[in-house]
């Protein structure tokens, strides 16, 4: 169901992809839109080592959130930092995209959990932290993307 890598010597190991996911702070999360048109916007998210699965959260309205319900299909790419060539302009990077389902989380203790864990890959304040969480917790809404298929590559943009 899902294509192979054309360039397979680019191909990264399944555990760079995992590092990667678990890096990187953000990346773009594509959904089925409105009449058929892909609709990608950016995202934070947090990526569970040990259920496997990306969590995000945003509001509780809005045409993501519609596109989800109606479509659970989704994909996720993330990009690490890169290095720039020593012997040149581009940059040498890794990419990840990660196909799957949508998932969405309603126990609250849950959504705290993984909002905290997502949280804590920008800040390490943990007043700040509860404090937005009980502002906003209400408005949130949690959902997870179940990966059915993994792929990552190294680029040169040369």
């Amino acid at each position: 169901m899902f294509r192979e890598i054309t360039r397979k010597k680019q191909a990264l190991s399944k555990e760079e992809c995992l590092e990667i996911l678990q890096n990187a702070k953000r990346g773009v999360l594509s959904v089925n839109g409105d009449e058929g048109y892909p609709y990608g916007m950016p995202m934070n998210h947090y990526y569970d080592p040990t259920d496997g699965k990306l969590y995000f959260h945003g509001g509780r309205n809005g045409h993501k959130i519609e596109a989800m319900k109606q479509d659970s299909r989704a994909s996720f790419c993330v990009l690490d930092e890169g290095t720039l060539d020593p012997e040149g302009w581009f940059y040498h990077f890794r990419s990840v995209i990660v196909f799957g389902r949508i998932e969405f989380i309603d126990d609250e203790k849950k959504v705290i959990e993984k909002v905290k864990e997502l949280s804590y890959k920008f800040t390490n304040d943990d007043a700040f932290i509860d404090e937005e969480i009980a502002k906003d917790l209400q408005g949130t809404l949690m959902f997870a993307l179940v990966p059915e298929h993994i792929t990552g590559k190294h680029v040169k943009e040369k």
